[in-house]
């Protein structure tokens, strides 16, 4: 039987197939593209904490047959084929199979790509068996988790989702090797699972894990541009307690979990943390949910009365009043241009309703258009009086709301003349955000609201909001 050494302080080896970055000296700018490939390969691994992680490194030229994770191997002579082959020999004599992490596409190499050449970036696997690789996104990808991920697979989805936004991305499918010999063509393409992690807008992953079809290798392939520290503690904590947990046993590793071997007291606490973690992940998913649909409902709203024009902007002012207990007809489906936008009912008050836009300053002669609407709308609706009435703008809605002017008008003798109330949709958004309802009642109406003790008001029965600051009333309308 072979003997196998234990990890000093009970840490893991990882096969890393480049240099040790301690003995590593940087390059003249005159020195060769080849040195100075070999000292950039080796410095994305300088600022890592080993040992922090709970794993140490294992360098080109350093036995490897311990290892039972390797980084970037290399299957080429003298730049790690024969580390590469310690390292599969070491894992069949215990009878495990092997993690790898494989990086694709390289982060600073953003030329463009023909069209006919092969893919963008690729990773090969061992006996020319074919291939991972495709194109690099383009800036600004979206990803997201994909479903039905394990434990160690989710966790790594979300570690490099994380990443910043300037950090690419690449495509990944498998691809077949050709060759050309004395009988014609031939093409080898890998056989196993390709397991997506990550996938982009359309579905196509970005981060996978692969293995062939006798389990004996476990592949991630991870983008380039990642804070190795999140990948190595990822590979001790989650990766190797997955797919190989006797290479913490071996080690004695103190992220090793035996519940054969645990006291009663280290059983209770750790079921216990399990539990809570399981909750914890039940009550995120659900506050998550709910943020969402709380999302999905105040949108069109927040965006309509502070940004909107058009229907959009009636529409989400139909919205607002609604809330607020009135009846909301919108008139342009029933009399189209002949009159206002909308008309709201609340108890024994009608209200004509005009609502306009404007990406500056709200023009005076907005004004004007509720004034002839008021004056046709006896000829549309005889049968049904108006008590009020009122302007709503949503005026320099190309600024954000904090830069707006709180009301729609400035000019004192202009206001001091208006004879309906002028509303601002951005304080319109402020009273429905609060669900003051008494607030928007009084401001549409021109007076505060009192529904008869036998009659309440929708709004009043529904709500009872701390009241927030009234509008202010021209006299001539109060």
């Amino acid at each position: 039987m072979a003997a196998h050494s234990q990890g000093p302080k009970g840490l893991v080896h990882v096969h890393v197939a480049v240099h040790d970055p301690a003995t590593m000296v940087e390059p003249e700018p005159e020195a060769a593209d080849y040195a100075r490939d070999l000292f950039a390969a080796s410095a994305k691994y300088s600022a890592v904490s080993w040992s922090e992680w709970g794993a140490e490194p294992r360098w080109l030229g350093m036995d490897t047959s311990t290892c039972s994770v390797a980084i970037n191997p290399s299957y080429f002579r003298n730049r790690g084929a024969d580390e590469f082959k310690r390292f599969l020999a070491g894992a069949a004599s215990r009878g495990e199979p092997v993690l790898i992490i494989a990086t694709l596409g390289n982060a600073d190499d953003d030329g463009p790509r023909s069209v006919f050449g092969p893919p963008a970036a690729s990773v090969a696997f061992p006996g020319f068996t074919g291939s991972i690789g495709g194109p690099r996104l383009p800036a600004g990808a979206d990803v997201f988790l994909a479903s039905d991920l394990d434990a160690a697979d989710h966790d790594l989805g979300l570690r490099l989702r994380n990443r910043p936004a300037s950090a690419p991305w690449w495509a990944m499918a498998l691809q077949s090797i050709g060759f050309e010999g004395p009988q014609g063509s031939t093409s080898r393409r890998p056989e196993g699972e390709l397991v997506p992690i990550l996938v982009d807008s359309l579905g196509v992953p970005v981060l996978a894990r692969w293995a062939p079809s006798d389990r004996q290798e476990v592949w991630y392939l991870i983008p380039d541009a990642v804070d190795w520290n999140t990948i190595i503690d990822w590979i001790v904590q989650k990766a190797l307690p997955e797919h190989i947990p006797a290479a913490l046993r071996r080690v004695r590793s103190p992220h090793s979990v035996n519940a054969d071997l645990e006291t009663p007291a280290e059983a209770e606490a750790r079921v216990a943390l399990q539990e809570l973690d399981t909750r914890y992940a039940d009550d995120k998913a659900r506050l998550q949910t709910d943020l969402e649909q709380a999302r999905q409902e105040a949108e069109p709203v927040r965006s309509g009365l502070l940004f909107g024009t058009g229907h959009e902007l009636e529409a989400a002012v139909a919205v607002v009043l609604r809330a607020a207990g009135f009846t909301v007809t919108e008139l342009d489906a029933e009399l189209g241009t002949k009159s206002a936008d909308l008309l709201a009912v609340l108890d024994q008050e009608t209200c004509l309703i005009e609502v306009k836009s404007a990406s500056g300053a709200a023009p005076e002669k907005l004004v004007s258009h509720l004034q002839r609407h008021l004056d046709t709308w006896p000829q549309l609706r005889p049968h049904q009086p108006l008590t009020c009435s009122a302007l709503i703008v949503n005026h320099q809605y190309r600024l954000d709301p904090a830069q707006r002017p709180t009301d729609a008008y400035q000019r004192k003798e202009f206001v001091d003349a208006l004879i309906f109330p002028v509303l601002a949709t951005n304080q319109l958004f402020e009273w429905w955000r609060a669900q003051d309802w008494p607030a928007v009642q009084a401001a549409v109406l021109g007076h505060p609201h009192y529904a008869r003790p036998d009659e309440p008001s929708t709004a009043q029965t529904t709500a009872n909001p701390p009241r927030q600051r009234r509008p202010w009333f021209p006299r001539r309308w109060r």
